[in-house]
């Protein structure tokens, strides 16, 4: 018999119209699930019962009104860099780890509007910088297709807990691929919408003009309906955009008859896992025998990606986290008369040393006299990055290609070298630096470990996306399999 945890979003809205079964049995549920799946998998930082328990009452209440809104009294889990009111938001780091926001992130506000119920906030890289979710202040998370190796990052938690059934979606945010990256390594579907699509209000902050707020899901359908409810201008949010696209969920056909995808030849090359290209290039075909039409593509300035990124990202977090002084909020050291020797201490015992390193990277790169021979480099060539993909969309409706270089890999195997974790991303980084969205649908396994399908499009083709990754999704089984834990 099927646990109510088990449901898609979709099923879940289907029995609580029916009266099958009530919001706070399914949050009992999911709770119970947490319960036993949480001391293996280690997705969440704060657990919420509580509240989650009274928020389900409430969600009772509002159903038995019949004013349900789309996710009401549907559990779900926001990644710990999201401000949450009276609940503590931090980030994954000791420099964050008493910080309690007066204030609601402007999605955290719409998901209560739209009656879903938190059961806490996921684990996380520290201030989003990381690959594979073990360089958090207070513990790593575990892969549940195989305990002994990393769901990725930043957003493992949000992946991880998606994954096990411990909720049935989460919020994470990508920067270079942290919400893709660990959707894929987990099996999972994970989009990165357009920049500027969702609100960054109340977003604590790593590179600002790359960081962008999405879903994790298990099914393409359930994760167009959680856009749904996020998406929207802000104007609290200075980079916020009205798109006028509307409901995505309610056009979505999985019809894919006549639209031309693009295959780059850049994302099949060297450093790509044979296997994991096997299978993308096994999804590609089922593709085209619905309809697609494939064109071979070359974005020949994506080599560079990886390289830019490193530049401007962590110039950003050097701006961002300079906030960080131990003077207004968050750890702070005082055993000192001297206030220079307390920033010092402050920054030197709240931040952990993955979050030193970019920081140090980024100040050298912003300092005067390497300002303009590697920032302003860096913005130049993500230009051409931009203007490339612009020049392939206007021969092509998406692009396809894997979304990692190679399945998950072990705890501790790359933490003593920075290099070789960054290259996890190096898929996943052009479309942040384009500002284009990007979905992530599973497509296969390798050796019994989860890999992902990467869908590219231009800006504001989410629904697109969601088509492309749904005529997938509906003519294969992967959907179907859940992992063992």
């Amino acid at each position: 018999m099927t646990e109510l945890w088990e449901l898609s979003v979709k099923d879940a809205m289907q029995g609580l119209r029916e009266g099958t079964f009530s919001c706070v049995e399914l949050t009992e549920s999911n709770l119970t699930r947490v319960h036993n799946a949480e001391p293996k998998v280690q997705a969440f930082i704060t657990l919420t019962e509580d509240s989650a328990r009274r928020d389900a009452a409430k969600a009772d209440q509002i159903l038995a009104s019949g004013n349900m809104s789309t996710l009401t009294g549907i559990p779900m889990q926001l990644k710990d860099l999201l401000c949450t009111r009276n609940t503590p938001t931090t980030c994954g780091s000791r420099m964050l780890e008493n910080f309690v926001p007066v204030y609601d992130a402007t999605v955290v506000q719409k998901l209560q509007e739209a009656g879903a119920v938190s059961l806490g906030k996921g684990n996380m890289d520290e201030f989003a910088m990381g690959s594979s979710c073990e360089n958090s202040a207070f513990h790593p998370t575990y892969n549940p297709w195989d305990l002994e190796r990393v769901p990725g990052g930043s957003s493992g938690g949000a992946a991880a807990s998606v994954a096990s059934g411990e909720v049935m979606f989460s919020i994470g945010s990508d920067t270079g691929g942290s919400i893709r990256q660990p959707a894929a390594l987990c099996g999972v579907v994970g989009m990165k919408p357009t920049y500027g699509l969702v609100s960054r209000y109340g977003l604590i902050a790593f590179a600002s003009s790359l960081d962008q707020i999405g879903p994790l899901t298990r099914s393409v359908y359930d994760n167009a309906l959680v856009l749904d409810a996020i998406s929207g201008y802000d104007p609290m949010d200075a980079t916020s955009v009205d798109s006028g696209i509307g409901s995505i969920s309610a056009s979505l056909t999985g019809d894919i008859r006549g639209l031309k995808l693009g295959v780059p030849s850049e994302y099949f090359g060297d450093g790509i896992d044979q296997n994991v290209k096997t299978l993308v290039m096994n999804a590609i075909s089922v593709l085209e025998a619905h309809g697609a039409e494939l064109v071979d593509v070359s974005l020949p300035h994506t080599k560079y990606a990886l390289s830019c990124y490193y530049i401007i990202a962590p110039s950003e977090c050097s701006s961002n986290l300079a906030r960080y002084d131990g003077v207004k909020y968050g750890h702070s050291f005082l055993d000192t008369d001297n206030m220079w020797e307390a920033m010092e201490s402050t920054r030197g015992g709240g931040f952990g040393p993955e979050v030193k390193r970019r920081m140090m990277l980024g100040t050298y790169a912003l300092s005067s006299g390497y300002y303009d021979a590697y920032y302003l480099k860096a913005q130049k060539v993500r230009t051409l990055i931009k203007k490339e993909f612009d020049e392939v969309f206007q021969k092509v409706d998406a692009i396809i290609s894997p979304t990692t270089p190679t399945t998950a890999f072990k705890i501790g195997e790359k933490t003593e070298d920075p290099l070789s974790m960054y290259l996890n991303d190096i898929l996943t980084i052009p479309a942040n630096m384009a500002g284009l969205p990007g979905m992530s649908v599973p497509c296969g396994f390798v050796d019994g470990l989860p890999t992902g399908l990467q869908i590219i499009g231009p800006r504001f083709s989410e629904a697109r996306l969601y088509d492309i990754g749904m005529a997938y999704e509906q003519n294969t089984d992967w959907i179907t399999l859940q992992s063992e834990i």
